[in-house]
């Protein structure tokens, strides 16, 4: 089941502009585009944009790939990414901290509506990663996402004998 609750936030700001006038941008989306076209999955939770823009989502940590060595359930993660996302137009939210380390955007992704972020961790492709401020907003959310994912065995849950990422 995909889940999108900051649809209904984004909807009644966008309604109450629209009765107001307002003029101001989304503050949800200072960092960077608010929307764009996927040009590949680099890795089960990095995307990068056809601008050349590479997006890190927030709060998602899948198994890593790492040439031929690649950790329990990367491979799927990849693949499971690269059928929701890859050359398709999405939506970008952002919160605090607008980029990591290594200059990647963080931003939770959506198509046509679905959040892909945590859609990657309630079917156990992803494990949550919280690095604060960041996914403040929602890290609660994430992490019962995960507890059911891991309870269910869903995923890299069921998969992997020790969980590659995570806890």
């Amino acid at each position: 089941m995909w889940r999108n609750p900051s649809g209904l936030r984004r909807l009644v700001a966008a309604l109450s502009c629209g009765l107001a006038g307002c003029s101001e941008p989304d503050p949800w989306n200072t960092c960077g585009p608010a929307a764009a076209t996927v040009g590949r999955a680099l890795d089960g939770d990095t995307i990068e944009l056809t601008s050349g823009e590479r997006v890190r989502y927030l709060l998602v940590d899948t198994p890593e790939i790492d040439g031929s060595a690649s950790e329990c359930y990367a491979q799927l993660a990849l693949a499971m990414n690269r059928s929701l996302v890859e050359h398709r137009h999405v939506e970008l939210r952002y919160e605090s901290g607008c980029t990591d380390r290594f200059g990647r955007l963080l931003a939770y992704v959506s198509v046509e509506g679905r959040d892909v972020n945590a859609w990657l961790v309630e079917q156990g492709y992803a494990c949550v990663l919280h690095l604060p401020p960041s996914g403040d907003e929602r890290a609660r959310e994430f992490l019962e996402l995960e507890s059911d994912a891991e309870r269910l065995k869903l995923g890299l849950w069921g998969a992997c004998a020790v969980a590659p990422c995570g806890n």
